[in-house]
């Protein structure tokens, strides 16, 4: 799992769901380890919203996918 590159993202939730929301964003990746309590809203939005959802082996994972050194539960590679 690897955006392409060069691309804008966003990491971390809030800022992740805020993109999803105003309809900012080309695809979605999701940590299959995440906590349920953040994964599960998270994929439901990006579904309404018609954003295509990856999945993430673990958070360490996708998180250094996208350059940085601490787990991500969710990211988000914009338009």
């Amino acid at each position: 799992m690897q955006p392409d590159s060069p691309v804008r993202c966003y990491v971390g939730l809030k800022q992740s769901t805020e993109a999803v929301t105003d309809g900012l964003v080309k695809k979605a990746y999701i940590a299959l380890d995440a906590d349920e309590h953040v994964r599960l809203p998270f994929e439901t939005l990006c579904r309404e919203k018609n954003v295509p959802v990856e999945f993430a082996e673990t958070k360490s994972k996708l998180g250094k996918s996208f350059g940085i050194n601490v787990p991500a539960a969710v990211a988000v590679e914009l338009n």
